[in-house]
Formats: C-alpha cells, structure tokens, sequence
C-alpha cells in the first residue's frame, strides 16, 4: 500500500508540475503571438488544450508504464521466491515426515514441539500425547547426564552423535542418535534430534559374537583335550606306581596335585570362556586376563610346536575397563591365528607383550609366521573376508568390534615369509580412577 500511494503522488506531482509549466509557456508564447501575429495567436489559442493533453498523455503514459513495469516484475520475482520457498518447503517437510529415522523437534528446554511420524513409533506415542513433554522423561537413569551433557553441546552450536538407551511401558529400546541445533538468523533456537533404533542390530551383534566365540571354543576344545591327557597319563603312571608298590611317596603326591591343579585351571578357563554373561565393563587388570587366555593357548601352541613367550608390564598392575569374557575372545583369537600362521617345519615363536603408551594399555602379539601381502592387510576386519582356507571371516571382524566398543584400536602389520605384528591399544585407567565398588576383581 505504501508502495501504490507513493507512485501515485509521483504521477499527481509530475501532472501539477507539467501544468504549471505549461500554463507559464503557453502564457508567455501566446502574449508574443499577440503582439506579431494574431492569426497564429488565434490557432494557438484554440488547439493549446489540446497540445496539453496530448503531451501529458504521452508523459504520464511513459511514468506509469515505467512505474507498472517496476511494479509487475518485482511482483514477478516474489512469486518465483515464494515459490521456491514452498518448494523448499514442500522438499523439508517431506525429509521430516518421510525420514525412516524418528525426528524430534525440541525447544531450549528439552520439551517436544513437533515429531514425525516415525518418532511417534519410536515412543509409541502420538503427538498429541507428547506435548510439553521433555525427552528426558524416556532415558535410564544412567543416560540422563550423557544425553544431557550432549544437548548443552548442541546449544552451543555444535552437533553431537551418541547411543542410549529409553524405556517405555512394556520394554526398552536402544537408539542412537544425532543432535542438530536450530539456527536462525545467528541464534540457536532450537534441537532437532535424529533417532534410530538399533536394539535388533545390537541383538544380532551380540549373537554374532556369541556365535564365533562358541566356534573358537570348539577348535580349541581338542587342543586342550591333548593337553589335559599329559597330565591324566602321569597321574594314572603315579596311580599305578602306589598300587605296585603299595606304598606312598609325597614327591610323587605333590607332582600329582600340581598336574590336578593344572587340569582344574585349563577346564575352568575353558568353562567361564563358554558362559554366557550379560556385557558389564568393569575394572579388569589386562595382565591377568592375558595370563588366563595364555593358559588355554599354550595347550594348541605344544600340539604345533610353536613357543608363546610373555613379557607382562612388571612396574604397576595395567587397569582397562572392559567386559573380560570379550577381551579373552579376542586375544585368543588373535593368538590362535598367530600360531596357526607358522607352517609346519619351522620353529615357530609367538611373542606377546603388555605396555603403556600415552594414557593406554598396549598389547602387542607378534608372530614368525607366513605373513601377508599389503591388499591383505587392508581388507583385514571385514566380514567374511579370510585368510585361511576354512575360515569364515567373521574371527578379526568380531575382534575389530570388540575393541571399538572398548574404545580402541587394533592396528595389524606384516611382511610376506617375515611374520605379523598386531597391536591392540586399550584406553587405560588409574586406580583412583574409580570408587571401591567399581575396584573389585573378577573372581
């Protein structure tokens, strides 16, 4: 409206001055024409309205041409934007309501504005069901902070990925999850939260898992039969010996517990390896848990001639949190390949050893073995990708998760007839590190 009044006082102001300055030189030719020539003043007279008209015809008809023009191409030009801006629109709303992920919109305060769809199943509730409700109200006890410390993250500006966990009526359903801030005009006014369920897919993991560490356990159970029957034969030879002789000698009695000791240790490793625990990370001491793996290992070195050399880290005990049963699978696995790498007729040699570098719990396993070509070690981790010619591919790909979920890495070196060198690199802990319940050893 403002726009219209200020073209129409444009086109009033140059009309009023067009007439005045018509009316000053029509006054002053026609006062000439009086004096000279009266006929010329007469026709003057007589068609000067009319010269006027047709003159101010033509200029206003150039100024609101102009002005129209002006008009109808900026009209032009919005609707093009208004446009693009429902297209925009149209392409936005369909991300969010058509998303295969659930899609939160929260306010500065946690509470849910607006959800697709999808983030309706995912809560199993309905919009109208959530309003003023704070997404917090779904978390475990345990994630609150974590998903709390995210969000002040995101309002800051920066986004953030994690995984948690939410409960519902009848159950609970693991989600992981991005953090995006809303910005507008500079200012972040908002949250969107971007939410998958992954609960199926950690199940399907943790089968996967369970699954390889049962088939390892199978290929280890001959080697450690082999190895439980040397003992079993000195035992029966002592047996024997006391029945002969009827009599008992106690350096023989001594000989024979320390082998019955041996034999309670190899099965009981052999048991806890086989059991099926629920994942909990606590304090473990990474030296024992590669003494108890060494014990089962050792049984399958002898039936291949292979020597396992040791050299723990002597200066302090070395403190990772992790789930023990898991880190035993990888360690055998990562040693069972180390021996199995070694062809027969060589002296075979695996050398293992415990370190700290820099804030983490270094093992390293090395090995004399074949070794393998560079496009080998890259394609190294991926499932159903093996080396061997009955191998399933799934042992280092399991092993290359389980380290991940600990929050490290496993990095594999090697060189063709020369051997392979794997580190595994653990975040470490101090022992102050913890409170006294989260100190207990894992009986």
């Amino acid at each position: 409206m403002k726009k219209a009044k200020e073209i129409a006082l444009r086109v009033a102001i140059a009309y009023v001055l067009l007439g005045i300055l018509w009316i000053i030189l029509s006054d002053y030719f026609s006062v000439i024409l009086a004096h000279e020539k009266l006929k010329a003043y007469i026709y003057f007279q007589r068609f000067k309205g009319w010269f006027f008209i047709f003159v101010t015809g033509i200029i206003l008809y150039v100024l609101v041409f102009r002005r129209t023009k002006d008009v109808l191409e900026s009209n032009e030009q919005l609707k093009r934007k208004e446009r693009q801006l429902y297209i925009q629109h149209e392409h936005y709303h369909s991300l969010f309501k058509h998303n295969p992920d659930g899609v939160f919109e929260l306010d500065l305060k946690g509470k849910i504005m607006t959800l697709n769809p999808e983030a309706e199943a995912l809560l199993e509730s309905s919009q109208k069901e959530l309003e003023d409700i704070r997404l917090g109200e779904f978390l475990d006890e345990e994630y609150v902070k974590i998903v709390t410390e995210h969000f002040i993250q995101t309002l800051s500006g920066k986004g953030s990925m994690f995984e948690t966990s939410i409960h519902l009526k009848k159950k609970s359903k693991i989600l992981r999850c991005s953090f995006i801030p809303i910005i507008v005009s500079g200012e972040v006014t908002g949250v969107f939260v971007i939410a998958r369920d992954i609960t199926q897919f950690r199940k399907n993991e943790e089968m996967m898992i369970a699954s390889e560490k049962m088939s390892v356990i199978g290929q280890l159970a001959a080697a450690v039969a082999h190895e439980i029957r040397n003992p079993l034969t000195s035992l029966k030879g002592f047996i024997q010996l006391m029945q002969t002789t009827g009599t008992v000698n106690r350096d023989h009695l001594d000989i024979m517990l320390s082998e019955v000791d041996r034999i309670d240790l190899i099965s009981g490793e052999m048991l806890i390896l086989g059991k099926q625990q629920d994942l909990h990370y606590q304090r473990e001491n990474v030296d024992t848990i590669l003494q108890q793996v060494i014990v089962l290992m050792e049984a399958q070195a002898n039936i291949d001639n292979v020597m396992i050399q040791y050299k723990p880290y002597s200066f302090e005990p070395v403190y990772v949190m992790a789930e023990a049963n898991q880190l035993k699978q990888v360690f055998i696995n990562i040693i069972k390949n180390a021996v199995e790498s070694i062809p027969g007729g060589r002296s075979g040699n695996v050398s293992i050893s415990l370190n700290k570098k820099e804030g983490h719990a270094l093992v390293v396993v090395s090995d004399n073995g074949s070794g393998m070509e560079q496009e080998r070690i890259e394609k190294i981790g991926e499932p159903f990708y093996s080396t061997k010619e009955k191998g399933t591919g799934l042992g280092l790909a399991i092993c290359k998760k389980i380290i991940e979920k600990h929050k490290g890495k496993i990095v594999f070196h090697s060189e063709k007839q020369k051997g392979t060198v794997v580190e595994i690199c653990l975040p470490r802990i101090k022992d102050t590190d913890y409170p006294d319940d989260c100190r207990r050893e894992r009986k």
